[in-house]
């Protein structure tokens, strides 16, 4: 039986927080700091919550089951749990994420010396790609090329700026934005969405039983333990990153007031602070972190559809890399206005199925359970969707009705009341009897 010595263990903590950290880890912060102002608190709380405390959940569960997502979709059946791991893949790799970490590193980290016109982003995709299928083309020295030497000056640079943003802040907490007036922890709830961190967990869990697999080690009771440290080392870092970023947005209305997004806000601090010294360390930062998020994406998705189909992991990465270079090249405001109604859809059925696996001890059936309470999820997130994309009209006004409704929250009164309901049938229905061999 082999066993991870510390530095490996720390290595392998490092690497999985440098995977969860990307694009949308830094550019949102800032902006839900910023208008969450006086209630900067609540908001943040929210925020961590969905950024930082369901990703480790989602770990968690992963880790207990063996890493895989098909082990935690079981219950459902195969083909629906196929169809959930399916659409995951695709938005938190070539279709969303993916693509957004290269078009916000450019954003942040280029275009304030090159411009923002289509002729750079596509340069500068070209060079980022190339770099991404390099790393992710042997995913078993991941550890080595991110958790040992990449990471360690990512984490450098945070450093640099969280400390800047916290003991050299731009100026006083500024107002709060109506948004979060009435519920700002419900709304900080909501942005975290957008960092598709537990989705993001949902595909990092296999290649970080994989890593430590490729360590040697084989004996299903370490793979879980070292997981679960890992993501513990992940979500302290990933809760110090933004609690930094969000006291930053919150104490620069004076200097990014008219700002649209965090990328605005970030870059006008830094520039503010640190002149053109600081735009460049900025730009260090901002490419690493979303460099090795993109490297994690195209890793795990190159495992699991490489599972699927008849093709090569090479090919998928190659393929699913190149995919993303074209998606890319759309821009940044294009891809957000997109995704938003997706995750909007996606992200309550991960929540519940995560909840659902942490508490399966509790089902005498677990399909049972699984199958009415995620369907109801998805008929509720596909309500939610569609009224994220515009269409609020497509949905029966009724729905608008439910508590939290207005928060983009309906779906959770429904999905509880069908627990509730289904677990007392568990109960009554008693365990399913066992058909003899």
């Amino acid at each position: 039986m082999k066993a991870l010595k510390t530095p490996d263990i720390l290595a392998l903590g490092f690497m999985t927080f440098a995977l969860f950290l990307g694009a949308g880890n830094i550019i949102f912060p800032p902006s839900a700091g910023m208008a969450a102002g006086e209630n900067l608190g609540a908001a943040s709380l929210g925020f961590l919550l969905t950024g930082v405390g369901l990703p480790l959940l989602t770990i968690v569960a992963l880790a207990r089951v063996g890493g895989g997502m098909a082990m935690l979709t079981a219950p459902l059946g195969r083909r629906a749990g196929t169809l959930f791991a399916v659409a995951v893949y695709l938005a938190i790799g070539p279709l969303f994420a993916t693509p957004r970490t290269a078009v916000v590193s450019f954003e942040m980290g280029v275009a304030p010396f090159t411009g923002n016109s289509g002729t750079p982003l596509l340069v500068y995709t070209l060079m980022y790609f190339a770099a991404v299928l390099f790393l992710s083309l042997n995913p078993g020295r991941l550890v080595d090329r991110i958790g040992k030497f990449i990471t360690p000056v990512l984490l450098a640079g945070l450093l640099v700026l969280g400390g800047a943003a916290l003991f050299a802040p731009a100026g006083a907490i500024g107002e709060t934005a109506e948004a979060y007036r009435a519920a700002p922890f419900v709304q900080g709830f909501l942005q975290g969405y957008l960092t598709m961190d537990t989705l993001g967990a949902l595909v990092f869990g296999i290649v970080i039983a994989t890593a430590i697999r490729d360590r040697g080690v084989t004996e299903r009771g370490l793979i879980t333990r070292y997981s679960v440290i890992a993501g513990l080392v992940a979500a302290l870092g990933l809760s110090l990153v933004y609690l930094a970023l969000f006291y930053l947005g919150a104490t620069s209305q004076g200097i990014a007031g008219e700002a649209q997004n965090g990328v605005q806000i970030l870059t006008a601090y830094v520039q503010h602070t640190f002149g053109t010294p600081g735009s460049l360390l900025l730009a260090l930062v901002i490419t690493l972190a979303c460099l090795t998020t993109a490297v994690g994406l195209l890793a795990a998705c190159g495992e699991f559809f490489s599972d699927l189909l008849p093709v090569s992991y090479r090919a998928v990465v190659v393929g699913l890399g190149l995919f993303s270079l074209l998606v890319a090249n759309q821009g940044l405001t294009q891809l957000i206005s997109v995704s938003v109604p997706v995750l909007v859809g996606l992200y309550p059925l991960a929540i519940v199925l995560v909840a659902l696996s942490l508490l399966d001890s509790l089902w005498l059936s677990p399909r049972r359970v699984f199958v009415p309470v995620m369907t109801v999820t998805l008929l509720f997130g596909l309500a939610d969707g569609i009224a994220a994309a515009g269409f609020k009209h497509w949905v029966p006004a009724l729905l608008g009705e439910l508590p939290l409704a207005e928060h983009g929250l309906g779906w959770l009164v429904p999905v509880l009341a069908t627990l509730l309901l289904v677990t007392l049938l568990d109960r009554l229905l008693g365990a399913p009897q066992r058909v003899p061999a």
